[in-house]
């Protein structure tokens, strides 16, 4: 049964029908409420110091501090709770004031309630701005994330004793589509696989995900060797770039290429400019920095016609783990990058989904919000013997 995987859904199977993701997709629920629970508390704040001040020094006119509890409460609440943090400023003023001079009204009392009425209603139309605002961001990001999802081949669960997951994330901050891509197909030379990120974003890398994926397609199937597959994928980004007049000579892809042989026992990778991929096997993690390192996708020209491909075991219950740069350029708060190799050194089940659980768990720990997409595959080895099903990757 085929199925494709996401963060935090994507394709006919739910991620969050793992334990893993659940708690996963729960610390990042946690995560975010934590980050937006302190901007909500500082029109309340406000309205306190202004108390606190007045109590402590009167001679102080709290009416300019009041007057800003409005204002700051216009890009945080809703209209209803804007507008009743301004009524709520209101009348602590007049307490405040009365409680100094004694007097009901007077004309300093005058001219600080006009203001405060002024500027709540300036902040009842700053509302409505902001909340539009919000709103068409929010639905730029869930198309340009549909988008980006539908573009993606369909990842098979389990095919010749190999179990896949596949796992995606939209940056936060951005409302684009991104150019990351994955795609697994099993042919008679083996089952191969990709994983690339595409320079920018917008509809040209959209154009070039959907180019490399169907050049992929093809040449998986109809090529006998890795080397002659990644030679296609460069030749067709190469005219893909002579055709595109906007296309800046800047313009790649980095790509790491995949081939595990039929019997399981290994496998070959060849990587243009991709990060490293990672083998988990026993509580061991391998770094598969290429021998010789190989410029990205829409370079070669630069380069020679030789491919350098890489060989490397893949002993029973072992996982391979690809991703995007995405997942290991997120900084935490002191500028640090993420580095995937920790929560991945210690005793896992050898299951993809486990895995990937366990390092995007510890990335969501490390930082507040990604600012690039980030895409991830696993592939582990299943104990000979074991039951598996079939399928071939489709495209969408």
């Amino acid at each position: 049964m085929a199925a494709r995987e996401g963060m935090p859904k994507t394709g006919a199977q739910d991620a969050t029908d793992r334990p893993g993701a659940l708690r996963m997709e729960r610390y990042q629920r946690e995560r975010r409420f934590r980050r937006i629970v302190w901007p909500h508390a500082l029109p309340p704040a406000v309205v306190a110091v202004a108390v606190v001040i007045d109590l402590v020094w009167p001679p102080f006119n709290t009416f300019p501090l009041l007057a800003t509890v409005s204002v700051t409460a216009a890009p945080l609440y809703s209209l209803a709770r804007t507008v009743t943090s301004g009524a709520v400023a209101l009348p602590t003023g007049w307490l405040l004031s009365f409680r100094e001079s004694g007097e009901v009204i007077s004309r300093p009392n005058v001219v600080g309630f006009t203001t405060l009425v002024t500027l709540t209603v300036v902040a009842a139309f700053l509302n409505r701005m902001f909340a539009r605002e919000r709103e068409q961001l929010r639905t730029s990001r869930q198309v340009a994330e549909a988008v980006q999802r539908a573009m993606l081949p369909t990842v098979p669960e389990r095919v010749r004793g190999l179990a896949m997951a596949t796992r995606y994330q939209a940056a936060q901050v951005e409302a684009l589509i991104g150019g990351d891509l994955y795609a697994v197909h099993d042919t008679s030379h083996g089952l191969r696989m990709v994983i690339g990120d595409v320079r920018g974003k917008g509809t040209q890398s959209a154009t070039l995900v959907n180019t490399l994926l169907g050049v992929f397609h093809a040449a998986a199937l109809q090529t006998p060797d890795l080397p002659s597959v990644v030679q296609a994928a460069e030749i067709q980004v190469q005219d893909l770039k002579a055709h595109e007049a906007d296309a800046p000579y800047e313009d790649f892809v980095t790509v790491v290429f995949v081939e595990i042989l039929p019997d399981r026992s290994a496998f070959r990778m060849a990587n243009r400019g991709h990060p490293a991929p990672l083998l988990v096997h026993g509580g061991r993690v391998t770094t598969l920095e290429p021998k010789e390192p190989s410029l990205p996708l829409g370079l070669g020209d630069l380069a020679g016609p030789v491919v350098p491909v890489d060989r490397y075991d893949l002993p029973p219950g072992a996982t391979l783990v690809l991703f995007t740069d995405g997942i290991i350029e997120a900084r935490d708060r002191t500028g640090a990058f993420f580095d995937p190799v920790p929560p991945l050194t210690c005793p896992l089940p050898p299951d993809p989904g486990a895995v990937l659980d366990a390092m995007l768990t510890a990335l969501f720990r490390h930082t507040d919000e990604l600012d690039d997409d980030a895409a991830a595959l696993a592939v582990t080895r299943l104990p000979d013997g074991q039951v598996e099903g079939t399928g071939a990757a489709v495209r969408p």
